[in-house]
């Protein structure tokens, strides 16, 4: 599984389009369309375009939140918020082979995904981010360590987690040493689509 997610911006079809692209262009391989308070229709054209563009730079294609529209896309899979519909009917609707995401805040519901049998975990957010509206308490390193300690303390595996909330640069590394397996990026690679190689090279 890819260490790196870009999670999609923009205001419009062709906003979103063009971001979704020029990631692609500079080598993300993991890309989450995430288009909120949308028209269904933008929404459908756009992971329907997505879902070429990703296929024609061999990148997996992840569907946020809507179970339905992934399977009807042939997305690689979705990802999903603890609001959401559960892992379980995603698993019915879209089937054993494809990827399965669920969001996660605090230790509980990091337990509660793993029993889920979830694919990955977006586990945040790390820092204050203004790309999401109703944002869960801030982690912080501390949060995450804390997390990934409980987690040995119940003799738990710890599955893979992807931070999330303002990622930069130089917060991978202490998140690695921390046990988080890749981080999620979408104001960072939107704004600066050239730093993907960077981000690569460090995520091995």
């Amino acid at each position: 599984m890819e260490k790196l997610q870009y999670i999609s911006q923009g205001k419009t079809l062709q906003e979103q389009e063009l971001c979704i692209r020029k990631a692609l262009d500079h080598g993300i391989k993991w890309v989450q369309v995430r288009w909120k308070n949308t028209p269904e229709n933008q929404l459908i054209s756009l992971c329907e375009v997505s879902k070429e563009l990703c296929s024609e730079y061999q990148a997996v294609c992840i569907i946020n939140d809507h179970v339905q529209l992934a399977k009807e896309t042939d997305a690689d899979g979705v990802h999903l918020g603890l609001n959401d519909s559960t892992i379980e009917e995603a698993r019915q609707i879209l089937g054993e082979n494809k990827i399965i995401g669920g969001t996660a805040n605090t230790l509980s519901d990091v337990i509660q995904r793993i029993k889920e049998s979830c694919d990955y975990i977006g586990l945040g957010p790390l820092k204050f981010t203004t790309t999401k509206e109703k944002l869960s308490p801030v982690l912080g390193f501390e949060g995450y360590r804390n997390i990934i300690d409980g987690l040995r303390e119940k003799a738990i595996d710890i599955p893979k987690i992807f931070a999330i909330g303002s990622v930069t640069l130089e917060d991978i590394l202490p998140l690695q040493e921390i046990g988080i397996y890749g981080v999620a990026v979408s104001g960072l690679i939107t704004k600066e689509p050239t730093i993907i190689k960077e981000l690569n090279k460090i995520m091995i």
